[in-house]
């Protein structure tokens, strides 16, 4: 049986996630990919820390020591902001290594470099739990688009924002309330900023739009607005008239100049809009389309399970189907 080595970037949820599923599911890859996948490498910022349960030699601070790793198959990465990662990723796809990501803010900006070198060098770029976190959008995009083209991309992207609108609705809280819920319950940060800000979602929404249009918008001319500027009342008038507040990441292609139109902001929406039933930490995605019209998928969008399990799966469709690259540019 094929022993496949692979690395870890970032040792945090993600990247413990990932190990996790790699050691519980080691029998079930065996008989479904028919690989037994080993981790042989974890870049970590502090090796000396001790891991209860992990051999201490798999830690190393030097990205080199993975790069040395004779064979190397594919790459996990789980590091937060655009850099070392985008050099790390860069440099493991020159070395012939397929590259997953979780990245949303890295891949945003480089995403299609990334791809466009990964096509040179024969490898592929997963990058399905950069956005929607457990929701399949990337895959069925990708699949839809074989035939299908995308019109228009609507999408609740970030699911701290969309608890705190829920809880003010459901609840009756004011946002800092509700936002101080969603810290101590762990869906929020100690700084929320890129999350109630709308920057986390635009991000997201960019790498929709390089795969649905196959370009970004001028990121200058995309309207970002939070929902810090909700309040209660808003809120409450809102529900006496049967709306409810979403925080939307919408993005289409204008017919009259050509040019990917992108704003994110809250929007109120009725009870016929697909984002309408969307509660909690929840995220959606819904794709109007020519030929098969609106579909709209919900699932878990953050979490070191939800997000590692779609890293996985990333990798099972690169081995079942080595022939068709996973990132399209």
């Amino acid at each position: 049986m094929a022993s496949v080595k692979a690395a870890i970037l970032g040792f945090g949820t993600v990247g413990q996630g990932i190990y996790n599923i790699v050691h519980e599911r080691r029998t079930h890859f065996k008989e479904t990919l028919g690989v037994e996948i080993e981790i042989v490498k974890i870049l970590v910022r502090d090796a000396s820390k001790v891991r209860e349960g992990i051999d201490s030699s798999l830690f190393t601070e030097s990205f080199d020591d993975v790069l040395a790793i004779p064979d190397l198959e594919v790459v996990f990465e789980g590091i937060v902001g655009e850099q070392p990662a985008y050099s790390y990723l860069d440099r493991a796809i020159e070395k012939g290594c397929h590259v997953i990501t979780a990245n949303k803010v890295m891949f945003a900006r480089y995403g299609q470099q990334l791809q466009q070198k990964a096509k040179k060098y024969g490898v592929q770029v997963g990058y399905e739990a950069t956005t929607a976190g457990g929701v399949p959008v990337i895959k069925t995009m990708q699949n839809l688009l074989r035939v299908n083209e995308v019109q228009h991309v609507q999408g609740i992207l970030n699911g701290t924002s969309n608890y705190i609108l829920t809880q003010m609705r459901t609840e009756g809280l004011p946002f800092d309330v509700a936002l101080k819920a969603a810290q101590q319950l762990g869906y929020a940060e100690a700084d929320p900023y890129n999350d109630i800000s709308g920057e986390d979602a635009f991000r997201k929404l960019m790498i929709l739009c390089a795969l649905a249009f196959g370009e970004q918008p001028d990121w200058s001319k995309v309207e970002v607005v939070g929902i810090d500027c909700i309040t209660s009342q808003q809120v409450e008038e809102a529900k006496a008239k049967g709306l409810r507040y979403r925080h939307v990441a919408d993005a289409y292609r204008d017919s009259a100049t050509n040019e990917i139109v992108a704003q994110v902001g809250p929007q109120l929406v009725g009870a016929d809009h697909p984002l309408y039933a969307i509660d909690d930490v929840n995220n959606a995605v819904t794709l109007n389309t020519n030929y098969i019209g609106t579909l709209t998928m919900v699932g878990a969008g953050a979490g070191m399970y939800p997000t590692a399990s779609v890293m996985m799966e990333d990798y099972a469709d690169m081995l079942a189907k080595p022939e068709r690259t996973v990132a399209q540019v």
